[in-house]
């Protein structure tokens, strides 16, 4: 079963993906509340993938995603958008991004995503 962390500031939005990615035959081993958690709880768990918001306090996602490469370069980071980000999602695909879904989730869309991402 490949293990997912989810990184999203919503507390409503790490609860539907969670259930989402759970029914889908993941398991989420842990969750954080922006990017500099969501780093550091990465560097800890070693998720096989991590979902990852992209507007949140503190530190953003594409902020993160780049500490997560760094740290490890074969890290596989799905990027979370609300529609209308394209900019920072061509720059979150530039810094090594696997793939990005977009809020509200499509569950099918989201599952069929991260099994293509583990392979």
């Amino acid at each position: 079963m490949n293990t997912v962390l989810i990184v999203d500031d919503s507390r409503t939005s790490r609860k539907i993906l969670k259930s989402l990615l759970e029914e889908g035959g993941f398991e989420v081993i842990g969750e954080a509340v922006n990017g500099e958690e969501g780093y550091l709880k990465y560097k800890e768990l070693r998720p096989d993938i991590v979902t990852m918001d992209i507007t949140m306090p503190t530190m953003d996602g594409i902020e993160s995603l780049t500490l997560i490469k760094k740290e490890n370069p074969e890290a596989k980071v799905v990027m979370i958008t609300a529609a209308g980000q394209k900019e920072k999602m061509v720059d979150a695909l530039k810094r090594g991004a696997e793939e990005f879904v977009t809020k509200p989730f499509n569950d099918a869309e989201v599952i069929a995503t991260l099994n293509r991402v583990v392979g």
